[in-house]
């Protein structure tokens, strides 16, 4: 079922929104200080082309430990990363999630896609698990 429905997803707009999270990683990268919201793009691009059967999570979670992503630095980063791309990417997202509500088969595809949303809100300090065993993917 979730090979299916990874399928359907990028078929129906999640190549897209992945792409605009490439895109907005490869223009971080390109400015040089944008390098630590690049990676988090990158990573979370990967996460929206082919989504279900994984969960974003706090990193901290995961490792137990607190690090540069998970603590002032990382909440003055999202602050940053608000500014600059993520109030764009949630928009699309949302944009995309209303699309999908249209059609019934498209419902949970927009629940999908009001959690990246969330998601582009604040990423940094995030890594994306194994839903099934908690795991991080990347």
């Amino acid at each position: 079922m979730r090979l299916l429905l990874n399928i359907l997803w990028v078929v129906l707009g999640g190549f897209w929104m992945a792409l605009g999270w490439w895109f907005a990683g490869l223009i971080m990268a390109i400015t040089i200080i944008g390098l630590p919201w690049a990676r988090a793009c990158f990573v979370i691009g990967g996460f929206t082309l082919w989504p279900f059967g994984s969960s974003a999570v706090n990193r901290e979670l995961v490792t137990g430990n607190r690090d540069i992503g998970t603590g002032g630095l990382g909440c003055l980063g999202n602050v940053i990363w608000f500014v600059l791309a993520g109030w764009w990417l949630a928009l699309g997202h949302l944009f995309a999630a209303i699309a999908n509500f249209v059609t019934i088969i498209g419902i949970p595809f927009g629940i999908q896609h009001l959690k990246f949303a969330l998601i582009a809100l604040a990423p940094i300090g995030k890594t994306i698990v194994d839903k099934n065993t908690g795991q991080p993917l990347w």
